[in-house]
């Protein structure tokens, strides 16, 4: 699978499963943690749960299993770390606690809108 179809692949899951705000951003220029962060928030400990384990599971059945999932005891935010894409899952207020959006504002923001379905 290539990276944009697993980028692709990521995306629709999350949004098959209802996640809010799905934004993607290219870091590969700004650091060596990974090419991508993909970054959606549920609205629920639950709902961010489920989101990690959709991914996590769409994924697998695909072949591909992340190096590390890290998360704290809430599931206020779930990590998937898929080595060249770092899937970050938070619960609302978590996502606008660390801004992460803003703290990584030089990389670049991802159209994705190809992918999510208009409600």
């Amino acid at each position: 699978m290539t990276q944009k179809e697993m980028i692709e692949k990521i995306i629709k899951t999350l949004d098959s499963k209802r996640a809010e705000d799905i934004q993607v951003i290219g870091i590969k220029d700004l650091t060596i943690l990974a090419d991508y962060f993909i970054i959606a928030n549920g609205t629920s400990n639950t709902h961010t749960k489920t989101l990690a384990e959709e991914v996590e599971f769409q994924l697998s059945q695909a072949g591909i299993e992340p190096r590390r999932r890290e998360g704290d005891n809430g599931n206020t935010w779930i990590i998937l770390d898929y080595a060249d894409i770092i899937v970050h899952v938070f619960y609302k207020e978590t996502r606008n606690f660390y801004q992460l959006e803003k703290l990584w504002a030089d990389g670049e923001q991802l159209d994705i809108s190809e992918y999510i379905t208009e409600e």
